[in-house]
């Protein structure tokens, strides 16, 4: 008995050791590490970067170009130098083509005109018999080809009687014959000479008008060729100001024979651009002054009296020497109209005729001589430089005619 209370005591005594250390075991902590002697500072965070270049970056020793080894076989990166702008050379001044002889040397682009008045009369007067449909059918070409009313039933009866006296007619006969009589209308006998020297004073002056589309700033252009051509220092007066691109045109066409430009600012006061002109070419010692006017609308009254006060204002240094009206060939009966109405505005003294080559009716100059009085002293046979030509009437009925 005793025994088995001893055996009991025992293992009381061994339990209640065993949980004594287990509960010693749970309640035991780690100790907290000891404090640091001084804080640690932490550095921004540098910016975000793609790739190796996300963490922060670090200080390390940088080396020149020439002591960092290349693979074998490449070139150290070659260092773009700023690209070298080069002066563009100045522009050649041109030689531009004697006007001596220049419409007949462009008369073949004029005879493209003869066919509907040169070959169609010669044809109708060929007939043996010429009855009044025949001289009507005469009539009809003559008007066809800008002729003109008055002109035409002059031409007609010139024709009518010297055909009755002549009687029998060769080709040749009836070429002579036409030509005759259409020299008689063009005239012989009206100076058209571009009248550029004044008596006792330089420069000479010479204004340039007409409507938008009649070729008017490169006629200007033209025409200043034609005067270097024959011995004259030109100034050009771009008193052209509505029109953007005006003055930058003639002053390229003056650059290429050496003549000098005057300008002033767009949509600015084309009387005081005018006015300039003069003034320079006065100083510089200049033949002649060419003033090329804006392309104004001949319906457009205001703009009309401004053409009017542009030649006031020049004439306040001397008086104009020539006023040109430049028309386009190919717009018939309507360019009369035009020329009736700038001649209201300014005195034409002389008519430029523009495009009279190809689908332009020769009749034209004939008619608009009549309707103002004044000469064709230049005409425009194509768009070459050298295509202006001063107005000699027997080189221009002879290509109406043909050979």
């Amino acid at each position: 008995m005793e025994t088995v209370i001893l055996v009991v005591v025992i293992a009381v005594v061994v339990l209640a050791a065993l949980g004594g250390l287990i509960v010693g075991s749970r309640r035991k902590k780690p100790l907290p590490p000891p404090p640091p002697s001084a804080p640690d500072i932490t550095a921004p965070p540098a910016e975000p970067h793609v790739g190796d270049e996300a963490e922060t970056p670090r200080e390390e020793p940088r080396r020149t170009i020439e002591e960092v080894d290349l693979p074998d076989g490449s070139a150290p990166a070659a260092v773009a130098e700023p690209p070298v702008v080069e002066e563009l050379p100045p522009t050649e001044i041109e030689v531009p083509e004697p006007t001596a002889g220049r419409l007949v040397r462009l008369r073949a682009r004029l005879s493209r005109s003869q066919n509907a008045l040169g070959k169609g009369l010669l044809t109708l007067l060929s007939r043996e018999h010429l009855d009044e449909d025949t001289w009507e059918e005469i009539e009809d070409i003559l008007l066809t080809a800008d002729v003109g009313v008055q002109p035409t039933q002059e031409l007609v009866d010139g024709l009518r009687e010297r055909v009755k006296v002549l009687g029998t007619r060769t080709p040749e006969q009836l070429r002579g014959l036409l030509r005759e009589e259409l020299l008689k209308l063009v005239g012989t006998d009206m100076d058209r000479v571009v009248k550029t020297e004044p008596e006792g004073r330089k420069p000479g002056i010479v204004m340039v008008v007409g409507v938008n589309g009649t070729g008017k700033t490169t006629t200007t252009g033209k025409l200043a060729r034609v005067l270097v051509a024959d011995g004259n220092s030109v100034v050009l007066g771009a008193a052209d100001t509505f029109r953007a691109a005006a003055a930058d045109q003639l002053q390229t066409w003056g650059e290429r024979v050496g003549a000098y430009t005057v300008r002033g600012p767009e949509a600015g006061d084309p009387a005081s651009v005018a006015f300039d002109a003069v003034k320079e070419g006065k100083e510089m010692g200049t033949d002649v002054v060419l003033i090329d006017t804006a392309g104004r609308l001949h319906t457009k009254t205001g703009l009309m009296d401004e053409l009017g006060k542009v030649k006031r204002v020049v004439e306040k240094h001397a008086p104009l020497d020539e006023v040109l009206l430049v028309l386009d060939a190919t717009t018939g009966q309507n360019g009369l109209v035009q020329a009736r109405v700038f001649a209201e505005v300014v005195d034409i003294t002389g008519i430029v005729l523009t495009k009279l080559d190809g689908t332009a009716k020769g009749g034209i100059v004939i008619a608009v001589q009549r309707e103002l009085g004044v000469p064709v002293k230049l005409v425009g046979l194509g768009e070459g430089a050298d295509d202006l030509a001063p107005f000699e009437p027997e080189a221009f009925v002879d290509a109406l005619i043909g050979e």
